[in-house]
């Protein structure tokens, strides 16, 4: 590891994770579009071994620079979840884009420092691009600063979820009333659309039952670049959330979703 000792403790968990994201990136790129060995877990959601292979990685190099720390990931058991630091991870958000050659997978890296939340990392090795989001740091994408478009109606927003499939009868039912007010909808993207949100190309993103490696990494990118995410209250996000996700481009945004959410909540 190389020596990263004049930096603040935020700053070195920075360039660490940019290092980690590095080798992630190679690593997926020597199995996209190979034949792979596909598994279903527990929960019907497919597996490869590139997932595997990459989570292993992250873990081993993790451990080595900060054996104390705790990590949480996909693929396999939670390690030391009480530590002052925990690394989320996810390598390969997007397994069904990635396994049917879809270019918009992508790895994300968090840590959360003393309870909270120190940077997030979107990186989609397809298209070489990278998001980073760090606490009082605007995010940036591949080292330049972006934000968000700023819209702030639904009526000129776009809106994105990566499949109709993740939500339950009711969710999808909300989802259905929302996109009905907005100027145009479309599907997939996995975390590539808080991506493209950061950078002001897609204005609102809706989602559920994801996992906290599936969101935590998304709140500093989406925050820096001037954006609200929350879940579908409007509460914070942390490990404890059920997995119900809204992204926006600006907080005005943000509250008329969640008014319509809430409101076809309460109808039912």
């Amino acid at each position: 590891m190389q020596n990263l000792s004049h930096l603040s403790e935020t700053d070195e968990l920075a360039q660490f994770a940019m290092t980690l994201a590095d080798t992630t990136d190679v690593m997926a790129m020597t199995y996209f579009r190979k034949p792979l060995d596909i598994e279903s877990k527990s929960d019907h959601s497919p597996v490869t071994q590139a997932d595997r292979a990459i989570e292993a990685e992250m873990r081993r190099q993790i451990t080595q620079a900060y054996p104390a720390h705790g990590i949480l990931g996909e693929e396999q058991d939670s390690a030391r979840l009480d530590a002052s630091h925990i690394w989320v991870i996810d390598p390969i958000d997007g397994t069904k884009s990635f396994l049917s050659g879809m270019p918009t997978f992508g790895t994300l890296i968090a840590c959360r420092a003393h309870g909270v939340l120190e940077l997030g990392v979107i990186s989609i090795p397809p298209t070489g691009e990278r998001w980073t989001g760090q606490r009082g740091k605007p995010t940036v994408l591949n080292g330049v600063p972006c934000q968000t478009s700023g819209r702030t109606t639904l009526a000129e927003a776009i809106l994105y979820t990566t499949s109709p499939d993740s939500f339950d009868a009711s969710g999808l039912t909300r989802f259905e009333t929302l996109s009905q007010k907005v100027a145009m909808r479309r599907f997939g993207g996995d975390c590539y659309g808080y991506g493209l949100l950061a950078s002001g190309h897609v204005d609102l993103l809706v989602e559920m039952n994801l996992q906290p490696y599936d969101y935590m990494a998304l709140v500093p990118v989406v925050e820096g670049a001037g954006g609200v995410i929350t879940d579908w209250t409007g509460q914070p996000l942390t490990l404890a959330s059920e997995g119900r996700v809204i992204a926006a481009a600006s907080a005005a945004l943000h509250a008329e979703a969640i008014a319509v959410l809430k409101s076809n909540a309460q109808a039912r």
